[in-house]
């Protein structure tokens, strides 16, 4: 059960500014759209794609940790690590099976010319963006498993982006559409709750130890 009063204590040590903030980028957050990131070695890849979701307003990321460690470079997330949810998995097959039984839609990115390209894409369930290595894409895994397929058309003599660029230019677009659509894609509100209360003490001082003074006397 949600302590309500924690939250309204904790909000106390907060300024009017930082708490009206933090309810408007709640109000853009979804967890409708989701991404997946499988093995992606270069740590300043994993770090712009983690800020890239928190400034579309992704909250959860998935982080598939098989042969690369998850590491980030806090100069190019600055600080999205605090704000977006990152759920990691030791094998791709994990992380597949969690987001099926969330009821996720499976949908690779590939510069392969195959599935949809990105201006006529729907989201229109659940849906979880998988990107992977920067020279090998995707394992097979994710391919065979895969609903669905997602490529950003292009029109020069380069093949592919980046795939920190990628995942920008496809969470621009489908937050975009998401937020356009009439698809309930909104945090519930008891989540918004949840991360209010997350961020709150993320954002105090020796947060534990004004923990342990409550309930003020």
């Amino acid at each position: 059960m949600f302590n309500y009063d924690l939250l309204e204590y904790l909000e106390g040590f907060l300024t009017t500014e930082r708490k009206e903030r933090f309810t408007e980028v709640l109000s853009m957050r979804t967890k409708y759209l989701t991404v997946a990131i499988e093995d992606v070695y270069q740590l300043h890849n994993t770090s712009a794609i983690l800020r890239s979701c928190d400034a579309f307003g992704i909250q959860e990321v998935h982080v598939i940790a098989d042969r690369f460690p998850v590491q980030l470079d806090k100069n190019i997330a600055l600080g999205a690590q605090k704000w977006v949810d990152v759920e990691t998995y030791q094998t791709t097959a994990d992380c597949i099976r969690w987001l099926q039984q969330e009821g996720y839609r499976i949908v690779a990115t590939t510069p392969q010319e195959r599935g949809h390209l990105l201006p006529d894409f729907e989201v229109n369930t659940k849906t979880a963006l998988f990107f992977g290595t920067e020279k090998e894409g995707l394992s097979e895994e994710v391919l065979q498993q895969a609903d669905d397929f997602l490529q950003i058309p292009m029109v020069g003599f380069s093949e592919s982006l980046n795939v920190s660029v990628s995942a920008a230019v496809l969470l621009q677009a489908l937050t975009q559409q998401l937020r356009g659509s009439m698809l309930l894609w909104q945090l519930s509100d008891i989540e918004v709750l949840d991360k209010r209360l997350d961020w709150t003490k993320k954002s105090i001082k020796n947060v534990e130890q004004i923990i342990s003074r409550y309930p003020p006397h």
